[in-house]
């Protein structure tokens, strides 16, 4: 069994005894594969580091988080393609809108939001989306942008089923975290009418731990407890759930 966590800030742990701990905890749990976003410039290193330390294991991704973006985002974004060149990257992302902290640079947030998809367009990778009460925002974006090569996943989705339809239809499976394991969630509820094709797993940690560590800092290795939910609201068995979403991670990312 191979189970996939498509989007993990697992390289902000700094201790590399701790990390290792991080690492062997995944590999006891079948967590054998982990998606690294960056969210900055200062970000960029951090994630290559953990790449390079576990190569078999760790894939980096690139982008300009919605959170980081000021005035000078284009200076910075610029700085982070400049960091990444010399490395295989897998996604764009993660990269967004989000308007839960402060609505302030929304329209900075849009247009680095374009930008980042036409990069992500130009070197053909699928973006990972963070959107955060900006469903709105986002879908009106990925209409104007959408084409063949506009593909990707929408992180930690939390939307309602008309968002979860609109988002497949637009070529973007759901990472799908710990939310799901929440009493009130609402996900147990939308994912039954969802086709397991259209899913991926994540953990977001350090954020959204699953039950039953919520609360407490989030690791990879929580992965397992998502699955399980998941498959209990499939009625399927652990190993087909990791099957099939380790397959649609492969499809999206391309290893």
């Amino acid at each position: 069994m191979i189970l996939t966590d498509t989007h993990t800030h697992l390289y902000y742990e700094n201790d590399l005894l701790k990390r290792a701990e991080l690492m062997q905890r995944c590999a006891a749990n079948s967590i054998d594969r982990l998606f690294l976003p960056n969210v900055d410039l200062p970000s960029v290193a951090q994630v290559f580091e953990l790449t390079e330390q576990y190569p078999a294991n760790c894939f980096p991704m690139l982008g300009l988080h919605p959170c980081s973006v000021k005035e000078n985002w284009s200076e910075e974004l610029n700085a982070i393609k400049e960091a990444g060149q010399n490395h295989k990257i897998y996604a764009i992302g993660e990269i967004g809108i989000d308007l839960y902290w402060d609505k302030t640079h929304l329209k900075e947030q849009v247009q680095a939001f374009k930008a980042q998809i036409a990069w992500a367009k130009i070197v053909r990778l699928p973006i990972v989306i963070h959107c955060r009460e900006a469903f709105d925002e986002v879908f009106t974006v990925l209409e104007q942008e959408q084409d063949e090569n506009l593909r990707g996943i929408f992180h930690c989705f939390t939307g309602t089923l008309e968002q979860a339809n609109r988002a497949i239809n637009l070529g973007f499976y759901l990472g799908i975290g710990g939310v799901v394991t929440y009493k009130n969630g609402g996900l147990d509820k939308i994912l039954p009418q969802i086709d397991l094709s259209h899913i991926v797993l994540e953990t977001d940690s350090p954020y959204l731990s699953p039950v039953p560590h919520r609360g407490k800092p989030n690791e990879s290795s929580y992965l397992i407890y998502i699955a399980q939910k998941v498959a209990d609201i499939y009625q399927a068995d652990l190993e087909k759930i990791a099957q099939i979403t380790t397959e649609n991670s492969k499809q999206i990312f391309g290893v």
